[in-house]
């Protein structure tokens, strides 16, 4: 259920570029290696992208590229200090939504995603961004899960406690106020 790409106009591109590349001079610890004017040349061959990065940025997830290790490739991953607020109280996905009886959210995560052409972290994801700066020291996020858990009903989620980061499983029908999701999308 992949939503088809929309664009956005030149002033959306022109504000969208100026806001990350603010964002990625003021936190150059999560890409020491790496140069704005390389990253926008970037975007710009992929302008399909943008419009999934402003759905990133109009939810809070202050979204910034980050260099993880061993990886290769422009990649922005959310990075708002806690689960960005315009994604939480979801449930993991649609088989989770269908199964709930009472109070079913607007939404789920991975529909979420898919219509947003956006990739949900990974567990390992979140584990590596944790090692650049801390997150989640309030909030969780949900994660990909395991297929063989969400065959048993599970789903799985991350957050950062007593200076650790931490992961947890839950009922994939569940869902909180505190708990978002965190995506990333790669150029």
């Amino acid at each position: 259920m992949i939503k088809q790409q929309e664009t956005l106009s030149p002033l959306q591109v022109e504000n969208l570029l100026k806001t990350l590349a603010q964002r990625f001079q003021q936190h150059t610890e999560r890409h020491a290696q790496m140069s704005w004017d390389f990253v926008q040349k970037q975007l710009l061959l992929c302008p399909e992208k943008l419009w999934a990065l402003q759905q990133m940025e109009m939810t809070g997830g202050e979204p910034d590229v980050v260099v993880l290790p061993n990886s290769e490739g422009v990649y922005f991953f959310d990075c708002a200090v806690e689960s960005p607020k315009g994604r939480r109280s979801l449930c993991y996905d649609r088989e989770a939504l269908l199964s709930r009886k009472d109070h079913p959210p607007e939404d789920t995560v991975i529909d979420w995603v898919n219509k947003h052409a956006l990739a949900l972290m990974t567990e390992q994801q979140y584990y590596a961004l944790q090692q650049i700066f801390n997150f989640d020291l309030k909030t969780s996020s949900w994660v990909e899960t395991p297929t063989i858990l969400r065959q048993q009903g599970g789903a799985i989620f991350c957050d950062q406690r007593y200076g650790r980061t931490f992961t947890y499983h839950n009922g994939a029908a569940s869902y909180y106020a505190s708990r978002g999701f965190r995506t990333y999308i790669k150029l």
